[in-house]
């Protein structure tokens, strides 16, 4: 079985092929997931309209791990989220705090600053 890092990292892998299907398939039956400009979501019939509809103009997103750290059912994530939105590029820093279960994502709350997603957008 992968390690819980392991798994962190193939899950922010992931989302370099903008299939919410996928990704939600690696959080527990009632795994959360809060971005932190939102309200939490929960479980796989919120989980996917939510990831699918923030990516649904992303035209491609690659996620560079800066720091990756493991304490036993804790991973912390260190990112610098490289997206494209249509054409416009943003470069977001993130840090993603996962809390796991049986190989499984039970809590990601990602935390970063909005304005800075959303100044590129708005020239």
């Amino acid at each position: 079985m992968a390690s819980n890092k392991e798994i962190v990292r193939e899950f922010i892998e992931a989302w370099s092929r903008l299939d919410a299907d996928a990704l939600v398939e690696y959080f527990t039956v009632d795994g959360v997931y809060h971005n932190m400009a939102a309200t939490p979501v929960s479980g796989p019939d919120s989980l996917k309209p939510f990831i699918a509809g923030f990516i649904s103009n992303w035209t491609r997103t690659d996620w560079d791990i800066l720091n990756l750290v493991e304490d036993g059912d804790i991973v912390i994530a260190e990112r610098l989220d490289r997206t494209m939105v249509g054409d416009i590029a943003v470069d977001l820093p993130c840090c993603g705090v996962f809390e796991m279960e049986n190989g499984k994502i039970k809590v990601w709350r990602d935390y970063f600053d909005m304005a800075t997603y959303i100044k590129p957008l708005s020239v």
